[in-house]
């Protein structure tokens, strides 16, 4: 705890059965304690009389989990900790798992780290709805960082200080738990779990997770964060992936050395040419995530194909669409880029831009699959023989 700057923060709301041993637990290992009494109305103030060798920070009003954290991160900072294992009040977990977030630490490359308890959601006294609430949030956590977790929602946690002081963090309640660790991600942070213990048949255990209107709150939450994921995040972190290893070395090692067959990067080519080349404006980047993640295809080749379309080319794209839509139709239409940019012309001739658009995706698709195809397997071929001498 010395060594890493480390401290415990331990916000609490109403837990007079259990607060004074989980301190008790925690003080066998550390006196690095914070407690965020969150405006508690029980005996919680005289029970923390009798620690007076533990931080305390009162809040004359209950304002939420997610605002004591906030609170208990500052003061952490201000007495000059680096890094803060939070632990609820409720006597559910077990102080000798500190050690294992030590020890994880210590042997972490980067300490640009974030850990979180895994517990085993399998044992026989784990309620169901709780299962259930944290694989829909891992589901979502997946979507929205691409890092799959097998436990999103404990509370038994270690925060890399000065990386969360840089968060921009709103949510006050439960839901905070969860905008944090996404937003760390998207900020570079490493999200991972580590095993811990978990005692749920306590009959002292009160928990203050109100089941609809905080589930409600993480939902809202996390359709935010979806639509933030589709239109900046996978946006931005291809971009900065392409702009930090340059085109030829982004498709050696991305597209070529992906470890995917020629047929399924081929595919992932040809989906992604056909999203971007179709006329669904604004929806480009949902589908074809979608779509490759339904047809269990490469996420980022996929991706990056679908940008074909990108805004200079979107007047060509509109121009080449029309032409053939027209052809099909057999009618005439005089079109010109520069009438397409500033006056939108073809919103008038819609039925044959849409009918032109799905034909020029459908073949663009099937010409570059083809030769994304063909180029992969003889450089698959000519790698092998490379590789054998």
């Amino acid at each position: 705890m010395q060594q890493h700057r480390c401290c415990v923060i331990i916000p609490t709301y109403n837990n007079e059965k259990t607060l004074a041993k989980v301190l008790n637990s925690v003080l066998g290992y550390t006196c690095n304690i914070i407690v965020v009494n969150d405006g508690a109305t029980d005996s919680t103030p005289e029970i923390l009389k009798t620690f007076s060798q533990v931080e305390q920070v009162h809040l004359k009003k209950n304002e939420g989990k997610g605002n004591a954290l906030k609170i208990g991160f500052k003061t952490a900072l201000e007495q000059g900790y680096e890094f803060a294992i939070t632990i609820d009040s409720d006597g559910q977990h077990f102080a000798e798992d500190i050690a294992v977030f030590l020890d994880a630490l210590e042997a972490e490359k980067t300490k640009n780290v974030l850990y979180i308890g895994a517990r085993n959601m399998s044992q026989s006294d784990v309620p169901g709805k709780s299962s259930f609430g944290n694989k829909f949030s891992n589901f979502w956590f997946w979507f929205e960082t691409g890092t799959w977790l097998t436990d999103t929602q404990c509370g038994y946690r270690l925060y890399p200080l000065k990386e969360i002081q840089k968060l921009k963090l709103y949510t006050p309640k439960f839901e905070f738990e969860i905008e944090v660790i996404v937003k760390a991600s998207w900020n570079g942070t490493l999200v991972k779990n580590v095993p811990v213990k978990i005692l749920y048949d306590d009959k002292d255990r009160v928990s203050h997770f109100r089941t609809v209107p905080d589930f409600t709150r993480i939902s809202i939450l996390n359709t935010w964060f979806v639509l933030v994921t589709i239109f900046y995040i996978k946006p931005r972190n291809f971009f900065r992936k392409l702009k930090k290893k340059g085109f030829k070395k982004f498709l050696l090692e991305d597209v070529m050395g992906s470890t995917d067959s020629p047929l399924k990067k081929a595919l992932s080519i040809a989906l992604g040419v056909f999203i971007g080349l179709s006329p669904f404006w604004g929806l480009h980047t949902l589908l074809v995530l979608f779509l490759a993640v339904l047809f269990k295809l490469n996420k980022p080749i996929a991706f990056a194909f679908s940008n074909v379309s990108l805004p200079p080319f979107i007047p060509f794209v509109v121009l080449i669409s029309l032409q053939i839509g027209s052809w099909v139709l057999g009618e005439t239409f005089t079109f010109s880029l520069e009438g397409i940019h500033q006056n939108f012309n073809f919103l008038t001739h819609l039925k044959a831009y849409i009918i032109g658009s799905l034909l020029f995706a459908t073949a663009s698709a099937l010409i570059l699959g083809g030769i994304g195809y063909l180029t992969l397997t003889y450089w698959g071929k000519r790698k092998i023989a490379v590789n054998n001498g």
